[in-house]
């Protein structure tokens, strides 16, 4: 067994070495199988020619059955590209062309060994291609598919794909987590670097949650499932990766445009050197240098590489059009709660009305507030902790304002002053200078109300500072608290603007106002924020782990609390941008070189079978740049020296 302090980086790196999808085995075997076939007739072919020199015909048959068998799947897939008009089977057309032109000129030889050459070369170039892509294969294998499961009888090993909400599982030491869950008992450390990129393991206790795919590090848990296997976060997370590794970019359109006048131009090209030199072995060595491997890699490659180095520091990356916008972006609007500010809220004072006790009040907020991710709701949690009180209530939240529950006929309202008048709740005189404040009513009667202070992150004036240094021209605060509370933010940070009681709606309103003059990324906790990270140029939910809400929302999601990853996410995209174009050039360049050099005869046809790929190699190496790179803020030259 690895240590556990470095099992989930370790498990990533072996399975991406060794794990090769079904689907990409059954293509790949049947390939080499082929080819193997095909080598066994041309040796009987070569032997036949040797044996019998004067019976060519005997030589020729068997050497064409060799060419049928290796150019059969090669054709049909060049025939359904072009019927289709795939640009990803431009490969195959050229290849047939040229397999179907050295027999017409009886070169059997060479229409069997040039599709026989580029399966080879092609294994070993699929193995490296698939090696960034398995990445998210062994991702998925990091999930634990057997969980213990707490029975009258004692522990039962079963199946986490069995699991329901509600059952309850033992996690010992060195396991990892199937589901996601809530600790009932015990205390640990918990290594979530496959999620959050965060190398500190992570103590949890009673009441916290924990999620599949991270590492129990040293203590006995026992746990409540809270989402089946299927509908974890780390489930959603790969999905969204495997979907996002799929997506193209404006620069792959590109290409695939080119792509559809590419052939026609090569054909052409080979055509005019077979009618100016005679010699139709320069004209078939130009149709295999010209396969195209590298365009298929220009950004598929990149894009990969950056999922990746994303996903390391905790960033989940789900539309990689992420590498267009983010770059062009001038303008970050933050909101304040969870974002800017650690989401911890510290209660520092309750006033009561009325009879009401303390105990009372906090157990009428608690009462509805289980049921919130709202940063209020997990510090009355917090303050409820040793309390009992009724779970019986059908919650419902309103985005902005706070939450509401019912039983029986009883109404329990946790939520700011404007969303209690607007229930025409009638709330008392309230001391200003308080800061922020959550009111507590039940059946329409004020209980009191509890005041929280918010505290900033502590990177908050480097993160600022760094994203200016990128050429930021603008950072802009937006927050649903008063103006007291806003305007104590403002004070401590130098954010360009600062708007205060804004709803969900009017937040959206300063997004559509600010993407007027500007390209916006937009950097919210995603429970509440949804409208203006989906209304923005990108969208960025911070402190995304365990929030569905956050992860569907954005176009990123930061899973760890670092601010610092957003100016981190902006130079990744920088890098994968500027990658990218290199690759175009370096495959416009390779192609043009190679099929310079098959013109003049230097590159045969043979040759040719094995070079062909040294574009797509070159694009790959390159590619890797991006997973070597420091990303160093501190370091990166001011955006306004660089040619962007």
């Amino acid at each position: 067994m690895k240590r556990i302090d470095n099992m989930a980086g370790e498990s990533l790196r072996e399975q991406t070495r060794t794990y090769i999808s079904d689907k990409d085995k059954k293509r790949l075997s049947g390939s080499i199988l082929s080819s193997f076939a095909a080598l066994v007739f041309f040796g009987a072919g070569y032997l036949l020619s040797k044996i019998w020199p004067d019976q060519t015909v005997i030589a020729e048959l068997v050497y064409l059955i060799s060419v049928l068998i290796i150019g059969i799947p090669v054709a049909v897939t060049a025939i359904k590209g072009f019927i289709k008009k795939d640009v990803g089977s431009a490969m195959e057309i050229l290849v047939t062309i040229a397999m179907v032109v050295s027999v017409l000129d009886g070169q059997f030889v060479v229409a069997i060994l040039i599709p026989i050459i580029l399966t080879i070369v092609h294994f070993f170039e699929e193995k490296s291609i698939m090696g960034g892509r398995d990445a998210i294969e062994g991702l998925k294998r990091m999930q634990a598919d057997t969980a213990l499961l707490q029975t009258e009888e004692g522990e039962r090993e079963v199946d986490a794909k069995s699991l329901k909400v509600g059952d309850v599982i033992s996690v010992k030491p060195g396991m990892s987590l199937p589901i996601d869950g809530t600790v009932l008992r015990g205390e640990s450390n918990m290594d979530q670097k496959s999620l959050t990129g965060e190398s500190l393991p992570k103590e949890v206790a009673v009441g916290d949650s924990v999620y599949a795919g991270t590492t129990n590090i040293d203590g006995l848990l026992t746990v409540r499932v809270d989402k089946a296997y299927v509908d974890t976060s780390f489930n959603r997370i790969v999905k969204l990766l495997e979907n996002a590794e799929s997506m193209s970019l404006p620069e792959t359109k590109l290409i695939d445009r080119f792509m559809l006048y590419y052939i026609p131009i090569v054909l052409v090209i080979a055509t005019l050197i077979w009618l100016f030199t005679k010699d139709i072995s320069k004209a078939v060595a130009i149709l295999v240098v010209s396969c195209p491997c590298g365009y298929m890699l220009v950004s598929s490659a990149p894009v990969i590489a950056a999922l990746g180095t994303a996903s390391k520091r905790g960033v989940l990356i789900k539309n990689p059009a992420f590498i267009e916008k983010l770059t062009d972006a001038d303008s970050f609007v933050f909101d304040k709660t969870g974002t800017i500010t650690n989401g911890t809220l510290e209660a520092v004072d309750l006033k009561l009305f009325g009879d009401t006790d303390r105990e009372t009040l906090l157990c009428t907020a608690a009462a509805v507030a289980h049921g919130s991710l709202h940063p209020t709701s997990k510090s009355v949690m917090r303050l409820c902790a040793e309390l009992e009180f009724d779970r019986d209530y059908v919650i419902t939240e309103t985005a902005g304002n706070g939450v509401s529950g019912e039983k029986d006929g009883s109404v329990v309202v946790l939520g700011n002053d404007r969303f209690l008048r607007s229930l025409g709740i009638e709330l008392p005189e309230q001391n200003a200078s308080e800061g922020s404040t959550s009111w507590v009513a039940r059946d329409g009667r004020v209980l009191g109300y509890i005041v929280f202070r918010d505290i900033l992150r502590d990177d908050v004036e480097q993160t600022f500072e760094a994203l200016r240094r990128l050429g930021v021209k603008k950072i802009t605060v937006l927050t649903g608290d008063n103006r007291i509370e806003a305007q104590k933010i403002a004070d401590a940070i130098s954010a360009d603007e600062m708007f205060s009681e804004l709803l969900p709606e009017q937040k959206l309103e300063k997004i559509r106002q600010e993407k007027e003059d500007h390209c916006v990324a937009a950097i919210g906790d995603g429970i509440n924020d949804s409208l203006a990270l989906n209304e923005s140029d990108v969208g960025v939910a911070m402190g995304a782990m365990g929030s569905d809400t956050a992860i569907q929302s954005a176009d990123i999601s930061l899973m760890n609390n670092s601010l610092m990853n957003l100016p981190f996410t902006v130079l990744l995209a920088r890098k994968t941008k500027q990658i990218i174009y290199q690759n175009i050039i370096i495959a416009f360049m390779t192609s043009f070189v190679m099929i310079f050099l098959a013109a003049c005869g230097v590159v045969t046809p043979l040759v040719g079978a094995f070079l062909h790929n040294v574009g797509a190699f070159i694009v790959l190496f390159n590619s890797a740049r991006i997973v070597r790179e420091k990303y160093d803020v501190e370091a990166a030259p001011k955006a306004d020296a660089e040619a962007e």
